[in-house]
């Protein structure tokens, strides 16, 4: 355990008991004034968030506004933290629920969403009475401190609320090793989720985990395409592919599948792409070198399993762009089907009935999100049913 880490620990454990002590509407309160901070300065947040995570400045805007609209929701909460009160089988008595601070929470945050998932966290956990410890991604510090530096301004004597721990995976293991943390909540990968989880419950820590999902849509013959192949193209190239609940396979009824096939191609191939700091661009970068990798290697393996009617290659330009990639007839067991890719790729398959449909959304061993396009509400309301996500 590094000198550092030690001191911050430290610093919440002391801040986290004074803190407490504040009514939990005085805390609210707090966040009140920074969810108001976040609105004067949401502007240059977002092109914090552009610049580092490569977001483009629509979706950055928005990401702010999901912190701003939780120090909302908390300040509300702050009013209603209830408990019960209960009869009691002796004469006299009068049973109490009350709940208390945790202490310390440490929040592992990913690249993806810099800002809003901490806020998603901070927020929740000071009105309850708690100090928060955040490691970021390495590739969004700058985010983080620009968070940071809001608190720091509406704050006062309770800075201290927030500390941020830079670093990788090193730092994340201390964080999930030490009993005077409370609580993790880390966003990030599966494969981060596997090897984190089993270091908390190794201390009987309490554990809160968001992370990928290899998620589904079935498209019915009902569906209003309109409608469907706009949501469906948002849903997988947004944040160019890079949300946990972004589209990764498609199943579409094979008397629509040809259609379905077209129209999302021509979406795929009038997408701009380029700087998300630049009007009308509607694709920006991936996030790093990794990711960018990945998935180049995937949509190479595709060429093989599948036939690629958008996308597919580089474009020539500096950073790390893939045009949307539309792969149809993907073989089973292709990794484009198997992984969770996280960049702007989607293998779009046909089926013949609901139950297969049902069947091959559900093989994947993850699925955070799924989705059902139908005008038909029965029929939707019996696939969602039988949907497995979240």
């Amino acid at each position: 355990m590094s000198n550092e880490f030690e001191i911050i620990v430290k610093k919440s454990e002391e801040i986290s008991l004074r803190w407490r002590a504040v009514p939990a509407p005085q805390r609210g309160e707090l966040i009140r004034q920074f969810g108001e901070e976040l609105r004067l300065q949401k502007e240059s947040l977002a092109q914090t968030i552009t610049k580092e995570a490569r977001k483009i400045g629509t979706e950055s805007l928005g990401e702010v506004q999901e912190a701003i609209d939780m120090c909302d929701f908390a300040t509300g909460l702050s009013r209603q933290l209830y408990g019960l009160t209960m009869p009691s089988e002796r004469p006299n008595h009068r049973l109490q629920e009350l709940w208390h601070p945790l202490g310390i929470v440490g929040c592992i945050t990913a690249f993806n969403f810099p800002m809003a998932v901490f806020a998603w966290n901070f927020c929740l956990a000071a009105v309850c009475g708690n100090s928060i410890i955040w490691k970021p991604s390495p590739h969004s510090n700058e985010c983080a401190r620009g968070i940071k530096k809001v608190w720091d301004k509406v704050s006062g004597d309770f800075s201290d609320l927030i500390l941020i721990i830079e670093g990788g995976n090193e730092e994340a293991v201390s964080i999930c090793k030490d009993n005077r943390i409370a609580l993790v909540s880390a966003t990030g990968s599966t494969q981060m989720g596997k090897e984190l989880a089993p270091i908390v419950s190794a201390r009987l820590g309490k554990l809160l985990l968001e992370l990928g999902g290899n998620n589904a849509a079935i498209v019915c013959p009902s569906a209003d395409l309109n409608l469907s192949i706009k949501g469906i193209a948002f849903s997988a190239c947004g944040t160019t592919g890079q949300r946990c609940t972004s589209l990764r396979r498609l199943f579409v009824h094979e008397d629509i599948y040809d259609e379905v096939c077209s129209e999302l191609a021509q979406i795929a191939n009038e997408t701009t792409i380029g700087n998300g700091l630049e009007q009308g661009t509607k694709l920006g970068p991936l996030n790093n070198k990794m990711q960018f990798d990945k998935v180049k290697e995937l949509i190479e393996e595709a060429k093989e399993d599948g036939n690629i009617i958008a996308g597919g290659e580089i474009p020539d330009q500096p950073g790390y762009f893939i045009r949307p990639t539309i792969v149809r007839d993907i073989k089973e067991g292709s990794r484009l089907v198997d992984d969770e890719q996280f960049g702007p790729v989607l293998p779009v398959m046909s089926f013949s009935s609901d139950d297969e449909a049902i069947s091959r959304a559900n093989a994947s061993d993850w699925g955070l999100g799924g989705s059902v396009w139908s005008t038909d509400l029965e029929r939707a309301y019996n696939v969602a049913d039988q949907m497995e996500s979240g």
